[in-house]
């Protein structure tokens, strides 16, 4: 049995400011090996539908056919989301963040 909760680290810059790199997240990975259950303006975990071994953090947008549409809050910072590889399978959503648990605060940033 897989353990429900998981714990993910921010790389980068594409979901600030909600998130930085630097970030821990606490995800829901949900207790069976169906799709995890999402909504649209939550915060989601996904693989990459191109790169595999890639997992990105994004803001969930709508539904479509081909799966959910997943978006970056800061998509001036180069980032990849549905805008460049389209919807994502409901298969490749790993999980649902829960929460951000570290830094506990975060000061200024320069």
């Amino acid at each position: 049995m897989r353990w429900p909760l998981w714990r993910v680290a921010v790389a980068e810059r594409s979901m600030e400011p909600a998130l930085a790199p630097g970030d821990w997240l606490l995800v829901w990975r949900g207790l069976r090996s169906g799709p995890v259950l999402i909504k649209p303006g939550q915060l989601a975990i996904a693989q990459h539908p191109a790169l595999p071994g890639t997992l990105l953090v994004k803001r969930v947008g709508w539904r479509e056919a081909g799966g959910w549409f997943l978006t970056s809050d800061n998509p001036g910072a180069g980032a990849v989301d549905s805008f460049r590889f389209g919807p994502v399978a409901p298969a490749l959503i790993k999980g649902r963040v829960l929460a951000r648990y570290w830094p506990v605060r975060r000061g200024l940033r320069r």
